[in-house]
This record gives structure tokens, C-alpha cells and sequence, in this order.
């Protein structure tokens, strides 16, 4: 059976795809005798483990034999159909190959008036698309009829198609939640889990060996303190194989949504589905109680060294300074006597606090500030200890660098090898198809080279200018800091306090700063100092000597706290750097 199309003589102006729009009545006839199949199922894992579109090509061909159609091309997706129909990329690629043709006639076929749309917006849309361009959109399954009956008809049965899209999505939420519920874990294995298939549990999360023998005990050294920073911990992670790539700053958002899942302590919680946290029928790579110390080192990062946003420089030590009667955060606020003069005060506005709500006049809080910054400066043979600590952070990091670097170079190189080999096989090869197959794997080693050597570090001279600079605006800022607090902006003014001090600092009407338990820059290093004072003597910033790295009494016996403190003193310089 030959289909026709009906087109004008004279058209004057040409639409979109350049089909012909008519300005007259005259109409001839223009057989259709060419065909496109378009197939679609609703994913990649469909995809690969099912044969659906496979199945509905050969019904299409079934169908453009029966009709006479030649099928000159065949179109396939793997994508869901209730999202726009541009988002699929094999119908962007068929709409642009009859963009390509406008004078030549094609049949668009699909096996289910399903597959063109299961959403009725993008049915019609995509109805006025073929139509634009003069396709005729043709089904095995289902008769499309230009009628007023017949177009009633399609869009009942596209809005049916829709109904059972939305349908299937409720029943399948409905049993992963109840799956969620009951302390199983209804999607993708987690990293650091595969599945299995369980006669009692179904598909259950078991841990795998990387989860067991790399993620646990890296995990518990974060909750302990052994890295200090998540970057190390994924730095970490990465040079056990954890993670492929060479670049850890890319893993920091995956690597704290693994720290905050209680998934990995053996709970389940999904907050999007509302299913509060219970525990889970899977094994817990890491026990309860690592878990929440992980979450209390995460707490004190995250309530940190954060700026607000609505800083002013009006009251600079808003959100800084805490009253000393309850704990919380100082605000503060202009008042007016009503002869337009305005002061400014620090308020508690805790109702329970013992200290009340009275306000404390802001020229107080902080005038007294300031002295205390003025009191925090640097002891005379203190500068001595900071160089040492910067460069023993500085020479860690070199070495790490320098380690880093060779790696990556003998990749490449290996890389390069098998691009070698890869053009060669291609110059060999007698077949297009094994020819395609040598090339793909070519591109892939190609941008292997490419991503090694972006993620390369820089070389120990490119690196030794920030080093300096840091060094030098570190020392600069703790022998004066009232100087500098005095020149900088608000929001400077913040990232300064917590350079000085490592946690806010509370506030008493009466007795002025509390500081006697605050933990301040200049203080750590002068303790160390007065605990140590021979390693600074000796050693300076060149390293000690080893008669006095051996003795115990002086570098490493815990009388003298060395481990403690000289692990905060790396910490600190770490942060400086």
C-alpha cells in the first residue's frame, strides 16, 4: 500500500526545515515511499539487558515492508518518555535529519503511539514538530487519523499512556520506601558496597573489600584525629586506589557525603521520602560510635570560621564575641534617645540567661577588643619556631608534591607507549569495524594524557613563592594583629579572628573577655617555646642536630609535652599555610 502526501504548487515562503507553506488551494499528490524507525525504551539498563528495541525495529521493518516503505534510517533511545522530547538524543538526531532533507517525503514510524510520548504536552509538541516538517507519523499498534474523531482519539490515548507513567512511579516509590522502612537499601550500591541477591533479605548492601580494607580504617583515623582535614583523607583515599583519579580536591563533595551517611554505621535514612533514621538489615563498614565523632569533627568544622552574611562594619564583633553568662552569640543593635543621636550596643537576648538582657555599650566591647589584640603579639624568639613549623609543613608537602609528580610522569609515559602501539594496530588493522575499535580505545588513552597531565603539581619553584608569601603574611599577622584588624574590611575583619583565636570569644559586663580558656595563635607557639626551649636554641629553622633529635628529654619525652602540642602547632601552621 502506497501512502500519499498532498503539497502545494507555488509556495511563497518556506517554514521551518524548509518544507513549502501554501498560500494557495491548487494541491497535487507525492507518494510517500521512504521511512525512518524511531525505537525507545526507558533506560540504558533496558537497554543492555533486554532486547526491546530491538524487537520493536523488527516490527517496524515488518510494518514499512508490508507498506512498500524503503527504511532509510533507524533512530534509538534509551531514555525515559514523560521529559522533553528535545532531551533524547536520538529524536534530536531525527527531527534534524529530516531538517537536512527537506525535499524528500518520509514516514516516521514508531511500535506505540507510547513511544512517541508518554506525556500529553510533549505528545503535541512533538506531533507539531513532524508536522512542520511533512512527516507522517505512522504505528504498527495504532491508526492516526487527521479527523477531529481521530485526534480526540490519540490524545485519549497518549493522557492513558501518561496516567500509567505516573501509576508505575507511585507503585515503585512505594515499595522502595516500604523497602526503606523495613532497613534495606532499594537503590545503587553505595561506594564501599556492592549487592547480593539473599533468599531471605532479596538484594542486600554487603561491604567490599576496598569498603573493608581501605574506607573502614581510613574512616576511624578521621574520627580520631589522624587526619586532621578532609583533603588528607581523600588524598588518602586516593593513594590506596580508593578513588582512580590523580586529582584529590575533586572527591571533597563525595567524600563528605560519605562522612555524614549513617548508611555507612549500618542505618538507613532517606530524608527525601521521609523515612527518619532506623537501623538497617546490611553491615556497618564502621561502628555507631566512630560515626558520631565523625559528625562532631564535622559540627565544629562547619560552625568554624564562617563570615555572615549580613556583616557590618557598624558592629564588626557581631557574631564573634559570646555572652558569658549563657554561651550564646552577642547581638547588637543602633538606639536613639530621640534628639537624633544614635549608640550602639552588644546585646544578650536570652530570656533565661543569668546575666539578663542588658546591653553593654559597644565602644566597650570593643575598645576592649582591641587590647587584647594588642596583648597578643609575638614573644622575642618566637618567629624562629614559626619558620620551623611552616618549614616542616612546607618539606612535607614538597616531598608529597615531588612523590606525586613522578608518578603521574610515569604514567604518562606508559600511556603514551600504548598510543604507539594503538597507531600502529590502526595502521594494521585490515577491517574498518577492528579499525573503529583501535580508535576509540586511541581517544581514550588520549584523554587519559590530557587529565594526567593537567592534575600534575607544579614544580618546587613554582611552589615556592606561595610558600614564602604565606610565611611572611603569617608572621606579620601574629607579631601585630591589632595593626592589621585596624586596616582591614569587616569581612577581613572575621577571617582575622580566627586566625588569632580558634574558637569566639566570651564576654562578661563585669569581667570583661574570658580568654583564660581560649586557644590563641600566639599563646600555642610561646608554650611550645617554653616547653621546648632548646629545640627553638638549637634548632631554629635549620633542623636540630642528632645528638639532640636522639635525646628523649628534650624532643620527644611526653614531660615536656612535645607531641601534643607540637601536633597543634602543625595544625596551625597548616591552617596559616
Amino acid at each position: 500500500m502506497t501512502q500519499k502526501k498532498v503539497l502545494y504548487r507555488n509556495p511563497p515562503k518556506r517554514a521551518r526545515g524548509g518544507r513549502p507553506v501554501p498560500k494557495d488551494n491548487h494541491r497535487k499528490e507525492v507518494e510517500y515511499k521512504k521511512a525512518l524507525i524511531y525505537a525507545r525504551v526507558s533506560s540504558i539498563t533496558q537497554r543492555d539487558e533486554g532486547h526491546g528495541l530491538e524487537s520493536q525495529e523488527q516490527r517496524c521493518r515488518q510494518y514499512a515492508q508490508q507498506n512498500g516503505y524503503e527504511v532509510e534510517a533507524v533512530f534509538k533511545d534509551s531514555i525515559t518518555g514523560a521529559g522533553d522530547f528535545r532531551k533524547r538524543p536520538a529524536m534530536v538526531e531525527l527531527l534534524e535529519y529530516l531538517d537536512a532533507r527537506p525535499a524528500e517525503n518520509y514516514v516516521v514510524i514508531f511500535d506505540d503511539l507510547k513511544r512517541l510520548a508518554r506525556d500529553v504536552v510533549q505528545h503535541l509538541k512533538l506531533r507539531m514538530e513532524f508536522s512542520a516538517r511533512d512527516a507522517r507519523v505512522e504505528s504498527p499498534n495504532f491508526r492516526f487519523d487527521n479527523s477531529e474523531e481521530g485526534e480526540f482519539i490519540e490524545i485519549m490515548f497518549s493522557a492513558q499512556g501518561a496516567l500509567e507513567r505516573k501509576q508505575n512511579r507511585r507503585q515503585v516509590i512505594q515499595k522502595m520506601r516500604a523497602r526503606l522502612e523495613s532497613g534495606y537499601w532499594p537503590f545503587g550500591p553505595r561506594k564501599g558496597y556492592g549487592h547480593i541477591r539473599s533468599k531471605v533479605h532479596g538484594v542486600l548492601a554487603v561491604p567490599t573489600d576496598k569498603g573493608t580494607d581501605i574506607l573502614k580504617p581510613a574512616l576511624e583515623m578521621f574520627a580520631s584525629g589522624v587526619f586532621e582535614r578532609k583533603i588528607d583523607l581523600a588524598r588518602h583515599l586516593m593513594e590506596q586506589g580508593f578513588w582512580k583519579k590523580a586529582n584529590p580536591e575533586i572527591y571533597i563533595d563525595k567524600l563528605t557525603r560519605i562522612l555524614e551517611d549513617p548508611f555507612y554505621c549500618g542505618d538507613i535514612y532517606y530524608p527525601s521520602w521521609n523515612v527518619e533514621r532506623r537501623e538497617g538489615k546490611h553491615e556497618g563498614i564502621i561502628s555507631r560510635e566512630t560515626f558520631e565523632l565523625i559528625q562532631k569533627r564535622l559540627k565544629k568544622e562547619s560552625s568554624g570560621a564562617r563570615v555572615r552574611i549580613d556583616t557590618t562594619p557598624d558592629f564588626p564583633l557581631r557574631g564573634l564575641v559570646l555572652c558569658a553568662g549563657c554561651g550564646r552569640k552577642l547581638t547588637a543593635a543602633w538606639s536613639s534617645n530621640g534628639h537624633d543621636k544614635k549608640y550602639g550596643y552588644y546585646v544578650c537576648q536570652t530570656k533565661n540567661c543569668e546575666i539578663g538582657t542588658r546591653s553593654i555599650a559597644k565602644a566597650r566591647v570593643e575598645e576592649g577588643f582591641g587590647e587584647l589584640l594588642k596583648q597578643s603579639t609575638l614573644k622575642p624568639g618566637v618567629e624562629n619556631l614559626i619558620a620551623s613549623v611552616f618549614e616542616d609543613a612546607w618539606k612535607e608537602e614538597r616531598e608529597y608534591a615531588k612523590d606525586r609528580r613522578h608518578l603521574i610522569e610515569e604514567k604518562v609515559r606508559q600511556a603514551r607507549e600504548r598510543r604507539t602501539k594503538l597507531t600502529d594496530e590502526i595502521l594494521r588493522a585490515k577491517s574498518e569495524e577492528l579499525k573503529e575499535v583501535y580508535e576509540e580505545e586511541l581517544e581514550a588513552v588520549a584523554h587519559e594524557i590530557k587529565e594526567l597531565e593537567s592534575s600534575k603539581p607544579l614544580a618546587e619553584e613554582q611552589m615556592s613563592v606561595p610558600y614564602q608569601n604565606a610565611l611572611t603574611k603569617a608572621t606579620q599577622l601574629l607579631k601585630n594583629p591589632y595593626s592589621a584588624w585596624e586596616n582591614l574590611d569587616v569581612f577581613e575583619q572575621h577571617r582575622l579572628f580566627f586566625f588569632v583565636f580558634e574558637e569566639r570569644l566570651a564576654y562578661s559586663k563585669t569581667e570583661g573577655y574570658q580568654t583564660q580558656n581560649s586557644s590563641i595563635a600566639t599563646r600555642l607557639f610561646e608554650e611550645f617555646v617554653a616547653d621546648n626551649p632548646l629545640d627553638v636554641e638549637v634548632g631554629g629553622i635549620e633542623p636540630p642536630s642528632e645528638s639532640l633529635f636522639e635525646d628523649e628529654s628534650t624532643t620527644r619525652s611526653p614531660r615536656f609535652g612535645f607531641k601534643k602540642k607540637r601536633k597543634n602547632a602543625d595544625k596551625t601552621a597548616s591552617s596559616l599555610a
